[in-house]
């Protein structure tokens, strides 16, 4: 139940990820909203939570993260509810940018309270698949669920939706998760002064393509390893960051691919083949099937195996997927883009859970939080990236692109991803 609750908490975050897309036209007809308004609805949730994910982290570290998953939910809820009521274009991006602040809360803190509740390597490999599967329903379920809320009832319901799982996922963690102690650290002020603008700039060059942001996110980056190398009780430990450095350089890689192609895969469906949105959506489901299934069992073979041979394994599928796309052209039927949705969906199943056993598996449980916002700071500035990157270009432009880097991560993998200390199988292999 634990692990049930802890699922739901990350469903929601990656939810409102995708959900709100097919909504925009109506949010736009019903508020008025410009173009760089409903951008912004979309983008004000992406750059806060980015922002805030590490932070996330390191509060749940220090206070306990029992007590940030709770207050995630609190202000998740909140502003899910503030959306619902929004009777203007900078009302909605404002709450918008509260369901970030609160699901970068949420979302490290999920995953550290299941590294923390299952403290064997298998148990633990097991329990992150199926936070893995989930995660990767949730991202496809988006548009699936929100088109159907949209059709029958509006976009405001889209909202309103989270509000009664928020409380009884509330409820739950109050009954469910143990109470646990502070951290032997202090609050970072100085880090997350640093740290926070510096993830926002990153994030905010990446989706606007601004060098400016890309300038300031830089120097402001080179301010927070000053900060963290002089600190008594650094928010970004970097022996942690070193150890798990490989992980999320793959990490980053995945997102970079998955939500990229996704993308560029849905343009090329709905502007080459003239698919309409629901048929689009059905037709990238050899994607996202394996992605859902085999997250979990691959928590199996990690928890026997560890994490490295999964990451091989799954990288190698995915960029043989992504390389078919160099064949793909405006003649092509569906059947040429086969290879490439089997091939990502498959690799994507045994990556994700094997990525993120790698970056949080054999990390001390006071640093688990810390461990997790660095994880998933990685997996969201790559999502961000690919889709500024590949969506930029066409089917061939990302079969090259995608299936290179994926080639690249496999050296990462071998040269720098090791076994969770716990599990001497995998360790001696």
């Amino acid at each position: 139940m634990l692990l049930l609750t802890m699922c739901a908490g990350m469903f929601l975050v990656q939810l409102d990820v995708t959900v709100v897309n097919v909504a925009l036209p109506s949010v736009g007809t019903d508020l008025g909203a410009s173009l760089a308004a409903l951008q912004w609805v979309v983008d004000g949730y992406a750059v806060v939570l980015a922002a805030l994910l590490l932070t996330g982290g390191a509060l749940g570290d220090v206070f306990g993260h029992r007590r940030v998953v709770l207050a995630g939910f609190a202000l998740f809820g909140a502003a899910s509810a503030a959306c619902g009521l929004a009777g203007t274009a900078p009302w909605l991006v404002a709450a918008r940018a509260g369901q970030g602040l609160g699901a970068a809360l949420l979302l490290p803190g999920t995953l550290a309270v299941i590294t923390n509740a299952y403290p064997g390597h298998a148990e633990r490999a097991r329990a992150l698949g199926i936070w893995a599967g989930v995660s990767a329903l949730a991202l496809s379920a988006g548009p699936v669920l929100g088109g159907a809320v949209v059709a029958a009832a509006g976009w405001r319901p889209v909202f309103w939706l989270n509000v009664p799982v928020v409380l009884a996922a509330a409820v739950a963690t109050r009954r469910l998760v143990p109470r646990g102690e502070r951290g032997p650290g202090r609050v970072d002020v100085a880090g997350i002064a640093t740290a926070a603008p510096a993830l926002g700039a990153g994030v905010y060059a990446i989706i606007g393509g601004s060098a400016v942001a890309g300038v300031l996110a830089v120097v402001l980056l080179g301010a927070f390893l000053v900060v963290e190398h002089r600190s008594a009780h650094p928010m970004l430990p970097l022996d942690t960051a070193r150890r798990t450095s490989g992980a999320n350089f793959v990490a980053a890689a995945m997102n970079f691919v998955g939500i990229g192609t996704i993308l560029v895969l849905t343009l090329y469906l709905q502007g080459v083949r003239h698919a309409g949105p629901l048929e689009a959506g059905l037709e990238v489901l050899p994607l996202f099937l394996p992605l859902s299934v085999l997250a979990p069992v691959a928590g199996r073979l990690v928890g026997r195996f560890g994490p490295r041979p999964l990451m091989v394994a799954g990288l190698a599928l995915g960029a043989s997927g992504m390389l078919n796309l160099v064949l793909v052209n405006e003649n092509s039927g569906y059947a040429a883009l086969l290879p490439t949705l089997l091939g990502l969906g498959i690799g994507m199943g045994l990556l994700t859970t094997a990525v993120v056993t790698a970056a949080v598996g054999g990390i001390p449980a006071e640093r688990a939080g810390v461990a997790s916002g660095i994880n998933n700071t990685a997996r969201q500035a790559g999502g961000a990236l690919g889709v500024a990157v590949l969506g930029a270009g066409d089917l061939h432009d990302t079969g090259l692109i995608a299936g290179a880097l994926w080639l690249v991560a496999i050296g990462v993998t071998l040269a720098g991803v090791r076994a969770p200390p716990d599990n001497p199988v995998a360790r001696a292999g």
